[in-house]
């Protein structure tokens, strides 16, 4: 967290999104006094893509078609 005047605030503008990455949160003061806080946004986690999800799958010892089969003769 860093403290920061609003003199100091207009000097950062060209260069915020570098200084909430760094710092995590500021705080912006008039005459010492907070009257605002600038917070990163959080970011979504990145969904895996299909490929590594399948990749994490456990092989199937038995064919698909095999099992839909004995489902079906079994009914």
């Amino acid at each position: 967290m860093r403290n920061v005047s609003i003199r100091e605030m207009r000097a950062l503008l060209a260069n915020i999104e570098n200084v909430v990455e760094d710092e995590g949160e500021l705080v912006v003061t008039r005459h010492g006094r907070p009257v605002a806080r600038i917070l990163p946004v959080e970011t979504r986690p990145a969904f895996p893509s299909h490929a590594d999800l399948r990749a994490r799958m456990p092989y199937q010892e038995v064919p698909s078609e095999r099992l839909i089969r004995e489902d079906r003769d079994e009914r």
